[in-house]
């Protein structure tokens, strides 16, 4: 299990890099120092190991979340340390990637579906009724909109295009939380997010 992870780590490092249709198992295999049958001896073909990886990915990405969350001391800080760690796990990544799964890798695009519309809309949802509870976000938000709003402001760090001469997506990614913050807190969430952008500048 132990030399299938580090396969995965390697490749999911060339894909985050270059997508992954420009990559080959040979490529992989050379980054490694291994032959492409060890490669095979672990997956049935690329868009296996394509899939697999992604899905790693996730799972690793949303255990992180959920730490986030239980340490976290309140919905706006949960939303900072998500973004703390998203800014480490995403930086440098070529969005060219999601691209790719759509067009090739249908399999693994589905797992990066199901996270967005499940997993992560879940949690989403879930800060919302948190920072309510919290009475750091409004009472009078629609939980059931802004979950579909925050789930797209999520994605669209994928479409660079979008935002045409802004090469760091990371950057494009942080405005949108704090505008959405902004957006959905009280008068002592406001307070909150202004005090931990200080401490987040800080760093």
């Amino acid at each position: 299990m132990e030399v299938q992870e580090r396969i995965m780590d390697t490749a999911f490092g060339l894909f985050r890099q270059f997508g992954t249709r420009s990559i080959t198992m040979d490529d992989i295999a050379e980054r490694m120092g291994i032959s492409k049958k060890t490669l095979y001896a672990h997956f049935t073909d690329k868009d296996d190991m394509v899939c697999q990886t992604i899905s790693r990915f996730i799972h690793i990405v949303t255990e992180e979340c959920i730490e986030d969350r239980k340490k976290s001391k309140d919905a706006i800080d949960e939303l900072f340390l998500v973004m703390d760690m998203l800014d480490r796990r995403l930086r440098n990544m070529n969005p060219v990637i999601i691209l790719d799964l759509q067009k090739v890798h249908s399999k693994a695009y589905q797992a990066f579906l199901d996270y967005q519309n499940n997993t992560l809309a879940t949690m989403i949802r879930e800060n919302m009724e948190r920072g309510i509870q919290e009475g750091v976000y409004r009472p009078d938000i629609d939980i059931k909109i802004l979950t579909q709003y925050r789930i797209h402001g999520c994605m669209i760090c994928f479409q660079p295009e979008v935002f045409t001469g802004v090469n760091d997506m990371n950057k494009v990614q942080k405005v949108l939380l704090e505008n959405f913050l902004y957006g959905v807190a009280s008068v002592k969430g406001y307070q909150l997010i202004e005090e931990y952008k200080q401490l987040s500048q800080n760093k």
